[in-house]
């Protein structure tokens, strides 16, 4: 839902952390969960370590708007299923909780959430979508090379995010 995406935001600052380099995150030089490359993508430019570094939530808002948020659709969505969604395309890319909501209700599964697929949504319980996404995320986290890396994290982040949306998902009602 429309209001959701500020305090979506929120929660999401709070996994994405700041300013990282990790050699073994393909992602690269990233702060606030924005990639370098996603960054110079959206400036339409070259960016400097010290612009990465300098990012701020006012910075990084609009891109995970129009980059996550607009693509599934978040608007759209129910209370709780937005932010499950949102969470993983932040840290995983739009297509796949677009396909694992479409699978969840049986809507054709091409990665781009259209009105057939928020049709079938709406005759959804959203927690039960909450929860496939949940473990959805969570075998495509367990299959990825580098979850000896970054896997607790992931884990914990996925777990933290289910129990935000069913919450959201049950003030709802």
């Amino acid at each position: 839902m429309k209001q959701n995406f500020d305090k979506c935001l929120e929660m999401v600052l709070v996994h994405e952390g700041g300013y990282v380099n990790n050699k073994n995150d393909r992602g690269g030089m990233t702060n606030l969960g924005v990639t370098r490359r996603v960054y110079e993508d959206w400036v339409d430019r070259p960016v400097s370590e010290q612009e990465m570094r300098d990012l701020t939530p006012d910075d990084v808002a609009p891109i995970y708007r129009k980059n996550y948020a607009d693509r599934i659709h978040f608007d759209s969505l129910p209370s709780g299923v937005d932010w499950a969604c949102l969470d993983w395309a932040i840290n995983s890319g739009a297509s796949r909780p677009a396909k694992a909501i479409q699978r969840a209700v049986g809507a054709t599964t091409d990665g781009v959430i259209g009105p057939k697929t928020l049709q079938l949504v709406a005759e959804k319980d959203p927690k039960f979508i909450i929860d496939y996404v949940y473990t959805v995320r969570q075998a495509f986290y367990e299959s990825l090379d580098d979850y000896k890396h970054f896997g607790r994290g992931w884990t914990r982040r996925n777990k933290e995010t289910l129990h935000q949306a069913l919450d959201m998902a049950e003030g709802d009602k």
